[in-house]
């Protein structure tokens, strides 16, 4: 996205909203206009004595008042050839009920019409309300987009002259995050948005999390860190350096998936949009045979078969048009235009709030579906980053053992060397001397802390100088320590298992997913272990790229619903070969986000249950408003055919129906729990 486009996308919103509330606010204040101008005109239709004409004119101001828009819009569909709309059929049932009053002996339907263009439009303003709400949740991802970057001009301590913005030394140039480039430093005080993804290289801070990953626990950062766009700066002053282009940041990539996600229609959504294009047209061709067929019927039977048929005292004309009217009234497929796709817009709405960003709504078809879950394992289940699992002593403590192998592994680059400096972090700053560093290849790392001679290493170090070493029951990788010349015990690193990870499989398993699967590129014994520690189903090991494929296809073709997660580069053709491919956006290669179908913002793989909770809802929502809206159609249509229902029953069975129905799908907003 250029920087225009994201520029004039965040004024349009801002203004869409202004906009948008102000509407609300006139169509409520010309409906409270309206009320009072009805009432007038019944008073004076009390109170004088008029003629029809007399008493259209006064029903006029009214009608006109609520239904000008209504009427335009019915008119404007004709016009570009598309009328069978909601707009068409209030305006001819209306227009209608206007009429019968001038037919012979007909009693005049004035207040019924007025009537119905007055709840349309409190149909239509509950609408407008339900969708507001419904953008709001969404578009709050809108205001996570900073508005600028203060970039590091000149290369000096920025953490002394923060505040020298606007001063002569010109420290801080304030730019566009648009016009950053990659590689520049950016300062980010207190209070301040993180503007682009970048990498802390000075300061330590707290950062606000919550619009991103729907977490409220602010995460610490400090050197070495990576920050990403859209995080709220709460304490320190940091200095970072960039690391993607505003248009590849965290934030846009967000805000894109959620304004592309309404193109994605749902099953339910694209059935109602093509039922509605059906269905209308033949509404109109059933009223208008409803208000022809049975008077010509019953005029004509006495010629055909020699004796009347009974009818009542009201004009036959005049009450089978009156039926038509009301059939048209009914049939009007509002409450299931409008309240289907409401409902699957405050689905991703309400899963936003959550941090699970869903691309469509056709994917909260296929997710509530789901009873095949496959997981990869490295960054998925477990962190993908070693931390030490257990310490097992021999003559030292724990704390001693720790202690002194944290300092032997002080400069390594090894991913081991990292997980021994994070279990013992006071390491760096104990004032313990350490001298005599010796690094041997495929063994380990021996040195002298203080005057204790420490060998840091696998098993072929522990034979290398003669010390007798203890095997482990724990699956992982074993690192043996002696101490002058005698073994001290040992310690394992593994890859650790995230904390949610074993509740998530029993929160899908308690869902009714029938089989969850792991596919891992690990050793066997390592799948083995985490797939018996969570819980999983069944487990592949060893497994290359192609062969996660060729597991994710047969699994697709056994007529299941089947979801991958995964977060890596190598994951992204399995999450495209899923039906429903599920990335961790927190953590996640840029691949796989861009080829899931839902991110979950947080890396936490318990959240996958609750996207279903919250699609298994949306949808039963959908399914509530559409047996409903149906249900009391037909039920009013049936009364209508026989002569029982009233002007102001099809006025329930319309815009009442529609009004529950939307205030029902607004529940698709609230967080499933």
């Amino acid at each position: 996205m250029s920087h225009e486009h994201h520029h004039e996308c965040c004024e349009h919103e801002h203004h869409h909203h202004e906009h948008h509330h102000d509407g609300l606010v006139k169509q409520l204040s010309l409906i409270i206009v309206d009320i009072n101008f009805l009432i007038l005109a019944v008073i004076i239709e009390k109170k004088f004595s008029l003629s029809t004409w007399q008493l259209l004119l006064v029903y006029l101001v009214p009608y006109l008042l609520i239904g000008y828009n209504t009427l335009k819009e019915a008119v404007e569909g004709i016009v570009h050839g598309d009328p069978f709309d909601e707009h068409f059929l209030m305006s001819v049932a209306t227009i209608g009920a206007l009429c019968i009053g001038f037919l012979p002996r007909a009693e005049h339907q004035f207040p019924e019409a007025v009537f119905v263009m007055l709840f349309f439009q409190i149909g239509e303003l509950f609408e407008g309300y339900a969708e507001g709400k419904s953008r709001e949740s969404i578009s709050h991802l809108m205001d996570i987009r900073p508005d600028v970057a203060y970039v590091e001009a000149v290369s000096s301590s920025p953490l002394a002259v923060g505040k020298e913005q606007n001063t002569k030394s010109q420290t801080l140039i304030a730019k566009s995050p648009e016009d950053v480039e990659v590689g520049s430093v950016i300062i980010i005080r207190p209070g301040e948005k993180v503007p682009l993804d970048g990498v802390v290289t000075e300061g330590a801070s707290s950062l606000n999390t919550i619009a991103l990953t729907g977490e409220s626990l602010p995460r610490e950062v400090t050197v070495g860190d990576e920050v990403i766009s859209g995080c709220v700066n709460l304490s320190g002053v940091l200095r970072v350096r960039t690391t993607k282009n505003s248009s590849e940041s965290t934030v846009s990539k967000i805000i894109e998936l959620v304004e592309h996600a309404s193109e994605h229609k749902s099953q339910s959504e694209a059935f109602i949009t093509k039922f509605a294009r059906i269905y209308t047209p033949i509404v109109v061709f059933l009223a208008l045979a409803i208000a022809i067929l049975p008077p010509m019927i019953i005029s004509l039977w006495p010629l055909a078969f020699g004796s009347e048929l009974t009818t009542n005292s009201q004009p036959l004309t005049a009450t089978w048009i009156y039926r038509a009217l009301m059939f048209l009234v009914v049939s009007c497929p509002c409450a299931l235009v409008i309240s289907v796709p409401l409902t699957f817009f405050g689905g991703i709405g309400g899963a936003s709030r959550k941090g699970i960003l869903i691309k469509g709504a056709n994917y909260l078809d296929i997710l509530a579906k789901v009873d095949t879950m496959v997981f990869d394992k490295t960054g998925t289940l477990t962190h993908g980053q070693f931390a030490v699992e257990a310490v097992h002593p021999n003559t030292y403590n724990e704390h001693q053992l720790l202690h002194l192998a944290a300092h032997v592994e002080h400069y390594s680059t090894h991913p081991i060397g990292a997980a021994l400096r994070d279990a013992f972090p006071e390491e760096a700053t104990d004032g313990c001397r350490l001298t005599d560093i010796e690094e041997i290849a495929g063994q380990g790392i021996r040195a002298k802390v203080e005057d204790h001679l420490v060998c840091v290493g696998n098993t072929k170090m522990m034979d290398a100088i003669g010390v007798q070493w203890h095997d482990c029951h724990h699956i992982g990788t074993i690192i043996h320590v002696a101490i002058d010349g005698i073994y001290a015990g040992h310690i394992v690193i593994n890859d650790k298992v995230k904390e949610d990870s074993k509740e998530a499989i029993r929160d899908l398993k308690a869902l009714g997913v029938r089989k969850t699967v792991m596919l891992t590129g690990d050793r066997q014994e390592v799948g083995a272990h985490v797939a018996t520690l969570l819980g999983v189903d069944e487990y592949h090991a060893e497994l290359m790229p192609t062969d996660k494929v060729a597991y994710m296809e047969q699994y697709t073709s056994q007529q299941s619903t089947v979801a991958f997660i995964g977060d890596g580069i190598n994951d992204a053709p399995v999450l495209a070969r899923a039906d429903v491919g599920i990335a961790m956006g927190g953590l996640g290669s840029d691949a796989a986000i861009e080829a899931a179908n839902v991110v979950l913002m947080d890396d936490r793989p318990s959240k996958i249950a609750t996207a279903i909770r919250i699609a298994r809802r949306t949808l039963a929502i959908a399914r509530q408003n559409v047996i409903f809206a149906i249900g009391v159609k037909i039920a009013v249509l049936l009364l209508a055919a026989i002569g029982l229902a009233t002007m102001w029953m099809a006025v329930f069975a319309d815009v009442g129906v529609t009004v529950l129905a939307v205030l029902n799908a607004m529940r698709a907003l609230k967080n499933a729990n």
